[in-house]
Order: structure tokens, then C-alpha cells, then sequence
């Protein structure tokens, strides 16, 4: 199938030639025709399946690129919006609005927090026609009466199952309250279908079509999955000793905390490695310079909290460390699955601890299949991995960002387990405050 077969108008056709894309991906060729009818959409894909252009196309297609060289309608209140749960993803949605709708007369903007609010207000003043915001920002532009949303024809939930998570559904179902209830198209799209999903669909949706492209907690065939146990005291050595192998890999390396990732953030740095951290503690221009850095290869090891486990889009990434196991064994899911995206191959691996072993066994049942464990040579750990043990936090577990965990005091001499499979250093082929979202 290509994308000519799907009812899009040249100019769209046009743009994505530009981008070099041919061929639909799955959730594509089933949500753009269903999308294009006008109907509600709930639909099931995973992050990294091309979903994205799977909302912006049709919403293109259906409100400009019919009359797409007619100037803009001038009217000062939107007439799409996009919500999605962070700034990150609201920022790279909407680049992705702008590639795709290059040759088509469309005024755009994107609202989230952490940033002065005075831009945000002039490009809503000057009027745009697609807004893609953040719900907790939008909601302050709400109370403003900086944004007016009474025209809104199209509405889309970008990983609604995420912004429940981080507690927005307030919030959105008192954004949801203000749009027009008459004619507008809602397209959901989210990883899981939560009861709460599904309440959301009751209530705000007219009879949606129902597609699912990916059964929940599935990841990409492409990606191989690797477990190195080793005490947590050596962990900052090990994960130096790894990525010193190829110190030009492109490498996201996730920590469970903030304060754990600026920590390892400065070790690595000072080890010679160009390393940048990202978290929710970062200013948004921190946290965009240090994405956009590492999009452009001046920086090689990205590290950082969960709050990056969804929403970045970084082409080819062929490595994805997990400095610490995530509290919740779907979050590991979502890490993964910035790299093996669009069916290239991609390696996951995992530090873990003799303490940590039960979140290990805990991702293992959900994923329905076996990891390679397998210790690197000089770093075994001093005691086997516990999978029956307790939890290594006495933290919620929904809250990964506060838990606790043993931090590395410095280089201790390695212990050689005997009867061991000794492994050489690999290399790849291939709830926060919702009002600073």
C-alpha cells in the first residue's frame, strides 16, 4: 500500500515525499482513511509506529489541504487542537505539523509550561489555526481568557493513557467540557485502554471506531534485551566501561531519579563522554537544548528520568541503557521503545543489582519471554539476583522519580563469580505538577 491510496490530497502526498516517507505504516493505513470520514477514532499503537502523521494527516487533509492555496480564514480562534502529555511531545508534534503541512496555508503554534507565557499570548493575539498544547499550560491560557476554544472542529488526545498517568484527567475532561460538542471530530490515540480511556470515550466521543494496531505492553521485534547484573555500587563504572567501547554510539540512559541523573550525568561527562541530562527539574530551555544536541550528534549519552520515556522521537537510535529499572514494569515499555523504531534493529540493556531483581522478574512476566543475563567480566556482582525478593523502594511504586536507590561510592575491586557466563563489552547492531507540563 502507499500513501497515495489513502485519499490525501496532492500537496500532503508532496510533503511527505519530501520527508522520504513511501510506504504507510500499519496504524496509518487504518486510522487516516477512518479519520478522513470525519468519525471518532480510538485507536491502540505503541510510540515509534508512525502515529503521529496518523492524526496529523487526516486533521490536515480535512481542514486546509483542500484549499490549500487559499490564504488562511483569519479568524483569531483555532479550529484544531492537540493535546499531548509532555512538553517534548507537544514540541515534536508540532514540527511534525509544520513538515507535513510545508505546502499547505496553515498557522500553528505550540503552548506548555516552563516557558514565558508573553510568546505564547502574541501568537494566539496574531490567531492560529492548529494549537498543540500541554493540558496544564492550556488550562492557564483558559483561565486567562488568553485562548479561545469555542472553534474548535478537531480535537486529538495524544497518549491519553500517559497524561492519566501523570494526572490529567481533571484537567482534561475540563478542557473537553469548554470545546463545541456539535460537530467536532475526537481522535484518541493511546498505547493502553484503560477503564478510565474508555470512560473518556463514553462521555466525550460520538460512537467511535475502535482500531488496535498493537496488543498492550508488546514491544518491536527488532529489539534485542540484555541484562548485565552488577552490584549497585559499581554501577556508574560499569555503565562507563560499556559505553567507553564506542564512544560515538547515540546512547539514552535511563536513571530513576532526578538527582541520580545529574549525578551520573556529571560523572559521565567528566569521564570524557559528552553527555547532557534531561528531567523535570531542567528549564524547558535546558531540556530542549540537551534534546536538540543530542538529535545533532553533539552530544553521544542523553540521560534521564521517565518523563523522557515516551515522546522522544530520535531517528536511528540504536541504544537504550537502563541505569536503573523502572519501578512499574510497563515504564519499561515506554524506555525501550525509543530505539528498534520504524523496524530498525535496536539493543536494550539493563544494569541490575542483586536487590533490583524482582522489578527484573516483573518485567519478565510481562513481556511473556525470557532476557539474556549475562555478567561482563570484571564487574560480576557479589551475590546472585533475587527475583523473589522484596522491592528495593519502600516508595509508591507509581512515583519511579522518588524512589530511592544505593548510589556508587566509589570503585570497589571486581568480584569474579565462578561458574558465571562471562560476557565481553557489547556493541549495538544496529505524580509531577501537572501545571509545569
Amino acid at each position: 500500500m502507499s500513501f497515495d491510496s489513502l485519499g490525501l490530497s496532492p500537496v500532503l502526498l508532496r510533503a511527505l515525499a519530501d520527508q522520504g516517507y513511501t510506504a504507510p505504516t500499519p496504524i496509518q493505513s487504518a486510522a487516516i482513511p477512518v479519520a478522513l470520514t470525519g468519525r471518532d477514532l480510538l485507536a491502540g499503537a505503541q510510540t515509534g509506529t508512525g502515529k503521529t502523521a496518523a492524526f496529523v494527516l487526516p486533521l490536515l487533509e480535512r481542514l486546509f489541504a483542500a484549499n490549500a492555496a487559499a490564504p488562511s480564514n483569519g479568524k483569531k480562534k483555532p479550529r484544531a487542537l492537540i493535546l499531548t502529555p509532555t512538553r517534548e511531545l507537544a514540541a515534536q508534534v508540532h514540527e511534525s505539523l509544520r513538515a507535513y503541512g510545508k505546502h499547505v496555508r496553515m498557522f500553528s503554534a505550540t503552548i506548555f509550561g516552563g516557558v514565558s507565557m508573553g510568546p505564547q499570548m502574541d501568537a494566539l493575539r496574531r490567531g492560529v489555526d492548529v494549537l498543540v498544547a500541554t493540558p496544564g499550560r492550556l488550562i492557564d491560557h483558559m483561565e486567562r481568557r488568553t485562548v479561545d476554544l469555542s472553534g474548535i472542529e478537531i480535537l486529538v488526545l495524544d497518549e491519553a493513557d500517559r497524561m492519566l498517568d501523570m494526572g490529567f484527567l481533571p484537567a482534561i475532561k475540563r478542557i473537553l467540557g469548554t470545546l463545541p460538542k456539535q460537530n467536532r471530530q475526537t481522535l484518541l490515540f493511546s498505547a493502553t485502554f484503560a477503564d478510565e480511556i474508555k470512560q473518556i470515550a463514553n462521555q466525550f466521543m460520538r460512537d467511535p471506531h475502535e482500531i488496535q494496531i498493537a496488543a498492550r505492553n508488546s514491544v518491536v521485534a527488532t529489539i534485542t534485551h540484555r541484562v548485565h547484573p552488577v552490584d549497585a555500587a559499581r554501577k556508574r563504572d560499569l555503565l562507563l566501561h560499556l559505553l567507553a567501547a564506542d564512544s560515538r554510539r547515540q546512547t539514552l540512559v535511563f536513571s530513576r531519579t532526578k538527582h541520580g541523573a545529574d549525578k551520573l550525568c556529571k560523572f559521565l561527562d567528566a569521564s570524557g563522554l559528552r553527555t547532557a541530562a534531561i528531567h523535570g527539574n531542567k528549564s524547558q530551555n535546558a531540556r530542549t537544548k540537551a534534546l536538540k544536541d543530542f538529535k545533532g550528534n553533539k552530544i553521544t549519552v542523553l540521560v534521564a528520568t521517565d518523563i523522557a520515556a515516551r515522546g522522544l522521537d530520535i531517528d536511528q537510535l540504536p541504544l537504550v541503557v537502563n541505569f536503573d529499572l523502572p519501578m512499574v514494569a510497563e515504564d519499561y515499555v515506554h524506555r525501550i521503545g525509543r530505539t528498534g523504531r520504524a523496524g530498525a534493529e535496536g539493543l536494550a540493556v539493563s544494569l541490575v543489582a542483586p536487590e533490583e531483581g524482582r522489578l527484573l522478574r516483573d518485567i519478565k512476566r510481562m513481556l511473556k519471554q525470557e532476557i539474556a543475563v549475562e555478567n561482563i567480566v570484571g564487574y560480576e556482582p557479589s551475590r546472585p539476583l533475587n527475583l523473589d525478593g522484596p522491592r528495593p523502594s519502600n516508595g509508591k511504586p507509581r512515583n519511579p522519580n522518588h524512589a530511592r536507590r544505593p548510589h556508587a561510592n566509589g570503585p570497589k575491586k571486581p568480584h569474579h563469580a565462578a561458574g558465571n557466563k562471562q560476557h565481553k563489552p557489547w556493541r549495538s547492531g544496529g505524580q509531577r505538577d501537572q501545571r509545569k507540563a
